[in-house]
């Protein structure tokens, strides 16, 4: 009896094991957070919001007689799209710019597909800025366009299309 009296009062051996043992326990629980992040497991797991993202392609596009095009446009993100100006540029460097604000279209929605009509010269309305040398042009078979369209959020797509 008077032996385990003596165990009990001596609790030195007792508390270096217990920090011993607390020491391999954290030391544990750090290599499996260091491995879990660097392998990206971690960020996996943790709720993320999703982000709305812009995502725009034309499915087709038609031509008009001489000063307009029609594209038809596929939202394929996840936001609903707004276009809010757009650019046209010929072969040569010549461009017209729809004016901003006064040409919008939309809303164009997720997996949406909406006919946009882009003119130019002096079917633009209200009055398209022209910038390059000569007057003007007009769309001519054979030739190649630059069409960029500018959403409100600014994100910019661009397409060549062939007449």
């Amino acid at each position: 009896m008077k032996s385990l009296r003596r165990i009990r009062r001596n609790k030195k051996g007792i508390n270096t094991i217990l920090a011993s043992l607390l020491m391999v326990v954290i030391v544990v629980v750090a290599a499996v957070m260091v491995y879990a992040w660097s392998t990206g497991l971690l960020s996996s797991l943790l709720v993320q919001n999703p982000v709305p993202k812009e995502t725009l392609n034309y499915d087709s596009f038609a031509y008009g007689p001489t000063s307009n095009i029609t594209i038809y446009i596929r939202n394929s993100g996840s936001a609903t799209v707004n276009l809010q100006t757009y650019y046209v540029k010929d072969n040569s460097g010549n461009q017209y710019t729809s004016p901003s604000p006064g040409w919008t279209f939309g809303p164009i929605q997720p997996n949406g597909v909406n006919a946009t009509l882009i003119k130019i010269g002096s079917l633009c309305s209200p009055a398209c800025t022209y910038s390059g040398s000569g007057t003007g042009f007009t769309f001519v078979n054979g030739n190649s366009y630059t069409i960029t369209v500018v959403t409100t959020r600014n994100n910019q797509f661009t397409w060549t299309l062939i007449k």
